[in-house]
């Protein structure tokens, strides 16, 4: 422990932002980077506590506490309160791959559990994080980690988000011979087109690859297993086959009017604006064609993280106005600590792009919605309430309480609800889950067919970046297991 009285002498403090009418004006990331000296006050304040709900119980339910790749939180911090960044960094590396990714687009479950947050001041973890990679990439530390032989086993990796590019990178390093197959343009999954550049530039995305790929991966993008190449012909030339290519199947809105034009996945929106940061623009092809918010008045439907990102991306086109809309109740603007900690709390959220421009309304359902001419001009809502019944919490639309809202682009931004099934999940014959999603144990992330296994999202369903990084570590271990009778890797 650094400073056993830092949690009582210094404030928690966190990295600033350019102010919203700055921001607007580009797709950057907006985030400050603070100060070492401030990021080591902040590194003291860890109390080091004897049971670090921070670091995770290595539980897989979704709502456990801490952090999912058990980052070793209390070490880190204290090497960085000491001034030892390169260790800090080695001890983050131990156990994820992707530090830079976390660093800005995890919710920090870990800063729910901490113990300070009992009284609302948990230890600035996420943003020690990001600054020790970072810092770790100014100054010249992270490098290539190549095996020192090679095992001449050769594995197929399908997606090239953040479960398969740690699987990639942990077989790599046990010597095996990685190939990540991508149908997209570029490489990184929804980390490359479902997070706007201006929570996390791509470059992040770039400097891993080049990494990687010193370290013996093979990338193959525009390459659409299940269409492009058959997965009977990677059987045949690879000796696994590692399924990781999400749950990218979204939930529709099956309601009168979802067919007229205007009415759009949100992930549709939000891979288009990406590909134009990125100079791809003459590669945009999704359904309706070119999709814009300038001038409009934008409904987003679903009030997690996608939809925050329509409203940031919807103002930074220049959105007449931009509404959100959620399905179930107001959340408390603090939880009972009592009763959750250190569980992820419901409570009320407001991202940086609340921020910029929105209204918010929650226990809202759309009912249909009406155009002219073949375009949306309206949604009709109704209020709901949630009442208890026989098989829980049911949803019951409030008499009398319908109401139109202005339209001229409705955004579905409310999750999705598996993989996407024909062609590749299709293809290699595995059976499914109750839910949809490949069937697989996290004892072994075998599948139910021989040679194949899953790992992330298309196997956990829709769930966070740092749960994509444990999967595909722990199913790298099971594959170097599977290949070699054993394995060093860490799990």
């Amino acid at each position: 422990m650094g400073k056993p009285t830092g949690f009582l002498e210094y404030d928690k403090k966190e990295r600033g932002y350019d102010k919203p009418d700055q921001r607007l004006g580009y797709y950057n990331e907006f985030m400050k980077r603070m100060d070492t000296a401030e990021v080591r006050t902040q590194a003291a304040r860890c109390m080091s506590c004897g049971i670090p709900f921070c670091q995770g119980t290595g539980s897989v339910a979704p709502g456990a506490p801490g952090c999912p790749v058990n980052n070793q939180i209390p070490d880190w911090n204290d090497l960085v309160y000491r001034d030892h960044w390169k260790q800090a960094l080695e001890n983050l590396h131990s156990t994820n791959n992707f530090p830079e990714f976390t660093g800005r687009v995890c919710p920090a479950p870990c800063e729910a559990s901490c113990v300070l947050n009992i009284d609302d001041n948990p230890v600035s973890i996420k943003t020690i994080e990001c600054e020790i990679v970072d810092r770790g990439w100014e100054e010249g530390w992270i490098k290539p980690q190549q095996a020192p032989r090679g095992s001449g086993k050769r594995v197929a990796i399908v997606g090239s988000g953040p479960a398969g590019l740690a699987c990639a990178q942990q077989l790599a390093r046990a010597g095996h011979s990685p190939t990540v197959f991508e149908k997209s343009d570029r490489i990184g999954g929804l980390l490359r087109y479902g997070i706007p550049d201006f929570k996390m530039e791509k470059k992040h995305i770039d400097l891993r690859i080049r990494q990687m790929e010193a370290e013996g991966v093979v990338f193959r993008p525009r390459t659409y297993v299940g269409i492009d190449v058959s997965v009977q012909r990677l059987l045949d030339d690879y000796q696994v086959l590692v399924l990781a290519g999400g749950a990218e199947q979204p939930r529709d809105l099956p309601v009168q009017g979802r067919e007229l034009d205007g009415v759009h996945f949100a992930m549709d929106f939000l891979t288009q604006q990406n590909k134009r940061v990125a100079g791809d623009e003459e590669r945009i092809a999704a359904p309706g064609g070119t999709i814009s918010a300038k001038g409009k008045h934008v409904i987003v439907i679903g009030g997690g993280d996608t939809g925050s990102d329509c409203i940031g991306t919807s103002n930074r086109h220049g959105a007449a106005s931009v509404t959100q809309l959620e399905i179930m109740p107001r959340p408390p603007a603090h939880e009972n600590k009592s009763t959750t900690w250190p569980d992820w709390p419901l409570k009320l959220r407001t991202s940086s792009s609340h921020e910029e421009g929105c209204d918010r309304d929650w226990a809202v359902v759309t009912k249909r919605a009406v155009g002219e001419g073949g375009k949306v001009k309206g949604i009709i809502c109704a209020r709901v309430e949630w009442v208890r019944g026989a098989k829980g919490m049911e949803m019951k639309e409030v008499e009398g309480s319908e109401f139109e809202l202005k339209a001229d682009l409705v955004l579905l931004a409310m999750g999705f609800t598996g993989p996407v099934l024909p062609g590749l999940v299709d293809q290699t014959h595995a059976k499914l889950d109750a839910r949809g999603n490949v069937a697989a144990s996290v004892n072994d992330y075998r599948t139910s067919t021989d040679k194949v296994f899953a790992c992330g999202d298309m196997r956990r369903g829709q769930s966070l970046v740092v749960w994509a990084i444990r999967e595909g570590r722990q199913c790298a271990r099971s594959v170097d297991e599977y290949l070699m009778g054993s394995s060093s890797l860490p799990r």
